[in-house]
């Protein structure tokens, strides 16, 4: 039976409109509330996502995917989730960058501050909060946890998974950040927001790799994405061309999604790009040390790739360039200690040296 709301009420106040509030006013742009106990068909999805290999080498997607299989895999005793998205709209179009071949184009995601820290911090917050006023358990997760919150964001209303499994919101496009509260409490679950992507492939037929096998099927491995980040060793020859100048994550199929023409700029200030890697020299990039890769990436999420791998998307991104002012800067990493970066400078320096022979010779 379904509880009224006075009777639910904390003073006068439906504990999931006191949340929701609580969560707005901790700076999060929406919140909604999920039962964990409905059908988990995203189970089915990542066995056979998994099963096929399109996983790449992420093993952790694998080992972990008992704890994935469903909420309640997480944690027995939950039975609610409190799902919040926080709004990290660019303030201009992110596919502007590609044009600027010198330069280096990252995910607006890693322009700003590491988006873990701050949705972490403000969850263990409301969490605190929850507890103290309504009672129950209460777990927080960030996406560093085997919970999928794409799906359980479609389920507490915020949006839907589109056929680029993204999440989509009406209100603010493809950029939202998630974060979720498991509770033993009883909460009211809002209603899902339903698929409105209707005939539109925008998403799927921007992808310079075709990595969509089919709407809402991506193989990672193909993804420009997973193999800037993910990835370890040198890129396979076959994407290398269509990495363009992005050297950090890939956004086309984000950006160019319908639904963002009603999304706003990130209110978060934490979460604006810095000015330094808005559109980075990629001479600059290339120079860069282990210590001087440190600095440059404090409070970033780019961090978490290591120097050696950055740099050699930078190469990637200098032979891509036609820019033959950009030869010395990979002729230098032809005798860096890291073999993928040697190797990304040797492909790199044959690009480019095509291109202009003369000024190879005396660079």
């Amino acid at each position: 039976m379904t509880t009224s709301t006075s009777d639910r009420s904390t003073g006068h106040t439906a504990p999931e409109a006191w949340i929701r509030a609580e969560a707005l006013a901790l700076g999060f742009d929406v919140c909604g509330f999920a039962s964990v106990h409905e059908a988990w068909p995203a189970a089915a999805r990542l066995d056979n996502f998994v099963a096929a290999g399109r996983h790449g080498s992420m093993a952790w997607m694998e080992t972990t995917r008992a704890r994935r299989a469903h909420p309640t895999a997480m944690w027995p005793g939950a039975r609610s989730a409190v799902v919040v998205g926080l709004n990290y709209g660019p303030d201009v179009d992110p596919l502007e960058a590609l044009a600027r071949r010198s330069t280096g184009t990252i995910s607006v995601y890693a322009q700003g501050r590491d988006y873990h820290d701050l949705i972490k911090g403000r969850l263990k917050t409301l969490a605190g909060k929850v507890h103290r006023r309504l009672g129950g358990e209460v777990k927080v997760f960030v996406d560093t946890a085997p919970l999928m919150e794409k799906p359980l964001a479609a389920l507490a209303g915020l949006g839907w998974q589109g056929k680029h499994t993204n999440l989509v919101s009406r209100r603010f496009g493809s950029w939202l950040f998630l974060g979720s509260l498991l509770t033993s409490l009883d909460l009211r679950p809002d209603e899902p927001s339903g698929d409105h992507c209707g005939e539109c492939r925008a998403c799927l037929d921007i992808c310079p790799t075709g990595a969509f096998t089919a709407p809402y099927q991506l193989d990672a491995r193909a993804c420009l994405s997973y193999l800037t980040i993910e990835h370890a060793g040198p890129i396979p020859e076959t994407y290398r061309a269509a990495l363009g100048n992005r050297i950090y994550g890939c956004d086309d199929c984000l950006a160019v999604c319908p639904w963002n023409k009603f999304a706003s700029t990130a209110r978060e200030a934490g979460l604006h790009a810095r000015d330094a890697l808005r559109s980075p020299a990629l001479a600059d990039l290339a120079a860069l040390d282990d210590a001087g890769f440190r600095a440059l990436f404090t409070a970033s999420p780019i961090k978490r790739i290591g120097r050696d791998r950055f740099v050699r998307n930078v190469l990637y991104a200098i032979g891509n360039s036609g820019d033959p002012s950009l030869i010395p800067a990979a002729r230098v990493r032809l005798e860096d200690a890291d073999p993928a970066v040697r190797d990304a400078a040797r492909w790199a320096l044959a690009r480019l040296e095509v291109q202009a022979p003369a000024i190879s010779a005396t660079a």
